[in-house]
């Protein structure tokens, strides 16, 4: 793998990482002004130009009071497509 090829992996492979994270934070009540919420807030800022179109064509499923959200496990792995695709070349 030649170097700008393995940048943009590692780059990719950090993403991934921060939709994960930002995955994981969607799942405890975080206090408003706390580390944890500031630090979910960049993740939301950072990943959701990507996200947005998968919100879009995927909706939200709904299990009586809350809804589950499969646009980021979409996401992912297109990203991880893309990802080996990105390899093979």
């Amino acid at each position: 793998m030649n170097g700008i090829v393995y940048v943009i992996y590692l780059a990719l492979t950090v993403y991934a990482w921060l939709i994960v994270a930002r995955m994981l934070l969607s799942w405890v009540q975080l206090r408003p002004g706390g580390a944890a919420y500031k630090a979910n807030k960049v993740l939301v800022d950072v990943t959701e130009p990507y996200l947005a179109p998968f919100r879009r064509l995927i909706p939200t499923v709904r299990m009586g009071a809350m809804g589950m959200d499969f646009s980021p496990v979409v996401a992912l792995l297109v990203l991880f497509v893309a990802m080996q695709v990105l390899v093979r070349l």
